[in-house]
């Protein structure tokens, strides 16, 4: 019965012994930026505890298991010539740090444990390295153009993007659109891509499109994005520069315009354009009146152009793609225009003060117009004819006819003619001269108008100046204030050969301001007309009270006086009440 039972329980002890159970427990993924430090963390539990539990990481590479890391004495330490040597530790807790991480290091990782009697147990990680890739760049292939209605695919652009980690993806857009990535190469559109690792372990993909394009498609914008991964679970875009086709499609019409805004003006440089809507631009002859004239890819060009190149223009091209299609146009072009403007007389003109003088201003236009005599800015005449009954000293001066088109604008000519009036002086209305007291200087000015300029003459005489403004002439003399000019005043004398003027010029003293008028009160009362006045009348009226005040309070003491010296002629009783 004893040996049955030691029996019993060796072969329980020995079934204990292979049940052991090691759980081992890894993080299933770890994501990290290409350059900086991935952390993987290992734990586990046993069943039965063990001295000599030890702890080893490993990569997998072509399906075998390489140590990269283990636990020894306590210490972790990191094996030699592994892909992670010099990048690689081990922590306490049994996580394993991997420093500077590349797309190379993108491997399972194994964290082994193995607890003597308990067992052995391991648990993987996988390590996902992110690098986002450069902007694509998208060019158009160096061949020739593309002809539009081709029965095979031409080449559009490629696009391509450089170290990205994943393998990016490249998308194709049209006009803001994205287009169906196809890999058949018999369809119409298609895409042929390539990947390419580098060095690095970092990936390059070249994208090319292929079409057959419309003629429609003559102004589309292509542009291609790169997608990409980053670590979260995130997707994000990067987009190239735009492209349009070189396309060549043959001409259904053609325009012929006049590149200029508003009507032609003689004088004016007019281009005239013709073009189709073909592309490239076919041969393009020019016509003027049915002769033959020269032009230069596609434009008529006439330089200042005169009244005698209005006619019928008309271009013709030529389009060997399609020999069926009218491809002509015509403008019938109108130059407007002035003549010069004539006056009469056309001299310069002298007349003498008073004087009655005329001018007569015509000109003709393509179409109507207007004429109208100027002086600066006033007009004086809408009907071509000026005329000045008596000539005066202003109206002298310089007067323009101005002839101009107004459906036309900056259609205009012009003429200008002079008047000069001669005759005597004439002096303006003069001025007084004021002084503070009699002695003092006093300057007065002398403003006539005269041609020729006169002479002046002042009496009394002083210093003098003279100065002239066309017509105007201004002279002025300054002298003492005596008592004779005060009283007489100064004559200023004007003359020229025409004749004389004089005009006398007072002189007085300057006159105080009188504020007289201020002396009434608010109620419409006189008042006084300072503030000492005022002062003084209210002065008065405080002595008079004290007074008052003075004299009756002398009649009290007076009676108070009395009433103790029984004086007063009243019984004791009434001298009481008193």
């Amino acid at each position: 019965m004893d040996g049955t039972f030691l029996a019993c329980t060796l072969l329980l002890c020995a079934f204990q012994v292979c049940s052991g159970d090691v759980k081992v427990k890894a993080d299933p993924k770890v994501e990290v930026l290409k350059g900086e430090t991935a952390k993987l963390s290992c734990t586990y539990t046993v069943s039965q505890e063990s001295s000599n539990t030890i702890v080893e990481w490993y990569i997998e590479e072509n399906g075998a298991r390489k140590r990269v890391a283990f636990l020894s004495g306590g210490k972790g330490k990191s094996d030699e010539g592994t892909p992670l040597t010099g990048r690689v530790s081990l922590g306490d807790d049994f996580s394993l740090t991997i420093s500077s991480v590349q797309p190379s290091d993108e491997l399972v990782f194994i964290c082994q444990v193995t607890a003597g009697p308990a067992g052995v147990g391991d648990a993987t990680t996988m390590l996902k390295v992110f690098f986002a890739p450069e902007k694509p760049q998208l060019t158009k292939p160096s061949s020739q153009a593309i002809s539009a209605g081709q029965t095979t695919s031409s080449e559009i652009g490629t696009c391509e993007t450089m170290n990205g980690h994943p393998p990016p993806r490249i998308i194709w857009f049209k006009d803001d659109q994205p287009l169906p990535e196809v890999k058949d190469r018999k369809e119409k559109t298609y895409m042929v891509s390539s990947v390419v690792k580098e060095a690095s372990g970092l990936y390059t993909v070249r994208n090319t499109l292929y079409m057959q394009p419309k003629k429609a498609d003559k102004d589309s914008v292509f542009q291609c994005i790169v997608e990409y991964s980053m670590p979260g679970e995130q997707i994000r875009q990067k987009k190239s520069d735009t492209i349009t086709i070189n396309l060549n499609y043959p001409s259904e019409k053609a325009s012929f315009s006049l590149v200029y805004k508003g009507p032609v003006k003689e004088g004016d440089d007019v281009t005239m354009k013709c073009e189709t809507d073909g592309n490239p631009q076919p041969e393009i002859d020019f016509t003027k009146d049915g002769k033959a004239i020269s032009g230069q890819g596609g434009l008529l060009v006439l330089k200042s152009v005169k009244r005698t190149e209005a006619g019928v223009y008309e271009c013709t091209a030529t389009d060997f793609d399609n020999l069926d299609a009218d491809l002509s146009g015509t403008i019938n072009l109108t130059v407007n225009y002035i003549d010069p403007v004539s006056v009469t007389p056309a001299e310069p003109q002298v007349v003498k003060l008073g004087d009655k003088v005329e001018w007569h201003c015509k000109t003709k236009a393509s179409t109507g117009h207007t004429v109208q005599w100027k002086k600066g800015p006033e007009v004086l005449s809408q009907d071509g004819v000026l005329s000045i009954q008596e000539a005066s000293y202003g109206n002298a001066g310089e007067y323009v006819c101005v002839g101009a088109v107004p459906s036309v604008p900056g259609l205009m000519a012009q003429a200008r003619v002079s008047l000069a009036v001669r005759g005597k002086p004439i002096i303006e209305p003069p001025a007084v001269g004021e002084v503070e007291q009699e002695g003092d200087t006093v300057t007065l000015k002398c403003s006539t108008y005269a041609a020729p300029p006169p002479q002046f003459t002042w009496k009394p005489s002083g210093r003098e100046s003279v100065s002239v403004d066309g017509n105007k002439v201004v002279s002025t003399v300054t002298l003492k204030a005596t008592a004779q000019v005060m009283k007489d005043g100064v004559t200023c004398e004007a003359s020229n050969e025409h004749g004389a003027d004089s005009k006398t010029f007072a002189v007085s003293l300057k006159r105080a301001i009188d504020n007289s008028a201020d002396r009434v009160l608010l109620s419409g009362n006189p008042a006084l007309t300072s503030a000492g006045e005022q002062q003084g009348g209210s002065s008065g009226v405080v002595v008079a009270v004290v007074i008052c005040v003075l004299l009756l309070l002398l009649l009290v003491a007076l009676i108070y006086f009395l009433s103790k010296k029984s004086k007063l002629p009243c019984s004791k009783k009434d001298s009481k009440e008193v």
